[in-house]
């Protein structure tokens, strides 16, 4: 069942201007009928402003006024809330991070500067304005602007520079990136794992004949300790 947009609120408002019972507006809030009782004897854990629902919508004076005369009537929502969604626009970042955007422009200007500002706004969330500064360095603060990987600074993932990198170099004509960064570790443990292999197949070999051969000197009638239970 839809409720209205702010259930404690509505409540409260409820509560304060209706003379509706507390279960009738527990269901049409969607709340334990002890959470509107706590409300009404102002024993809430916070203090609740009320939200009108006639200014909203969410309820007509006709159907308050069918409830006021049927203590059994459940009140329906005349209007469900209207669904928030967030406009287009430059990435959110948390404000711990804000600052440290001016250093991952700069890292991504210097190492990649065929990425256009309109990517770098859209990946680490920044107006053009600020990325233009930077890139000619005009930016009020350019003295203490370190470059800095965003990735490590935590705007963004690996996955996402690589594609807008790999996107903006295909849009200037130049050759796809090759990312040999991991080249001579993935070598060298393709070498080790050889060669540990190597090392335990060699180990269970010896194994093998060390207890083949140990078994063939302890059936020889002459190996010592030997007992013939014939030779009586």
């Amino acid at each position: 069942m839809a409720q209205p947009l702010m259930p404690h609120a509505t409540a409260s408002w409820l509560v304060d201007n209706t003379a509706l019972t507390f279960e009738q507006i527990a269901e049409f809030c969607g709340l334990h009928i002890l959470e509107v009782q706590a409300i009404a004897d102002d024993t809430a854990a916070t203090k609740l402003t009320g939200r009108d629902p006639l200014r909203s919508g969410e309820l007509t004076q006709e159907e308050i006024n069918r409830g006021q005369d049927d203590p059994d009537y459940k009140l329906e929502l005349q209007k469900e809330p209207d669904s928030v969604k967030r406009s287009k626009g430059p990435r959110y970042t948390p404000t711990s991070k804000r600052a440290d955007k001016p250093d991952g422009i700069a890292w991504i200007v210097r190492n990649h500067p065929e990425v256009t500002d309109g990517m770098i706004s859209k990946l680490i969330g920044t107006t053009r304005t600020t990325i233009s500064a930077i890139r000619d360095r005009t930016h009020w603060n350019i003295s203490n602007i370190v470059p800095k990987d965003p990735v490590t600074l935590g705007l963004t993932s690996q996955r996402e520079l690589d594609a807008i990198v790999d996107k903006a170099a295909k849009a200037a004509g130049m050759e796809a990136r090759v990312d040999t960064r991991f080249e001579g570790d993935r070598a060298a443990l393709i070498e080790e794992l050889r060669t540990e292999r190597e090392t335990h197949a060699r180990e269970a070999e010896a194994a093998l004949h060390a207890e083949a051969t140990a078994g063939q000197q302890s059936t020889m009638p002459n190996a010592p300790g030997f007992v013939d239970p014939f030779s009586r």
